[in-house]
């Protein structure tokens, strides 16, 4: 008679623990992919040798030389994987209006839980052992990342110092590693 009991005291626990599990690693997300068609920006030019990131910043000082009207690369990097293939390409703009973006163009990388894009202090590493770390240093977070293919904009806030960051991630906040990274570089 104890065996029914028990039984079903343990079926319902394993049920239980099934479904924590399905909740919080989403494994479903590796067959799924959402992707995005954010209208990018049509850069007129990059900022140029000796012009710092941070120029194009409203608070961070005035490039020495005018600053072209329409939009302008500030900077950009090539992303590389760390826990999930990730390819493609991040560049921040500065548009004629002096606002500046984040770009993500021709993303590819998994789909996961709690994804966000961070720009960042940290160095970008390639392969898996560079993948933790991003969330020890400064970091801003610009959004939750809106699909896991396509192109994407986010808006980089008005003051934002550029110079003190110098990588973008793909951050999953719910296992704290990276999804892939991009090295920053002045355009």
């Amino acid at each position: 008679m104890l065996r029914k009991p028990l039984s079903w005291v343990v079926l319902g626990v394993l049920a239980v623990a099934v479904a924590a599990g399905l909740a919080w690693f989403q494994p479903w997300k590796l067959f799924t992919n959402k992707t995005v068609h954010d209208a990018l920006s049509a850069p007129t030019a990059s900022a140029g040798p000796g012009t710092a990131p941070s120029a194009g910043a409203s608070s961070a000082g005035t490039p020495s030389t005018a600053a072209p009207a329409g939009p302008v690369v500030l900077a950009q990097g090539t992303f590389v994987s760390h826990e999930h293939s990730t390819t493609g390409t991040a560049r921040i703009v500065r548009k004629a209006d002096g606002a500046l973006q984040l770009e993500l163009v021709g993303l590819a990388t998994s789909d996961g839980p709690d994804l966000r894009v961070w720009l960042t202090d940290h160095a970008v590493t390639p392969g898996t052992a560079g993948a933790e770390g991003f969330d020890k240093g400064k970091y801003l977070e610009l959004g939750h990342l809106k699909g896991n293919r396509g192109d994407q904009v986010y808006a980089i806030p008005a003051g934002t110092d550029l110079g003190a960051y110098r990588s973008v991630t793909i951050w999953c906040i719910r296992f704290s590693v990276s999804f892939g990274a991009a090295a920053l570089s002045v355009a």
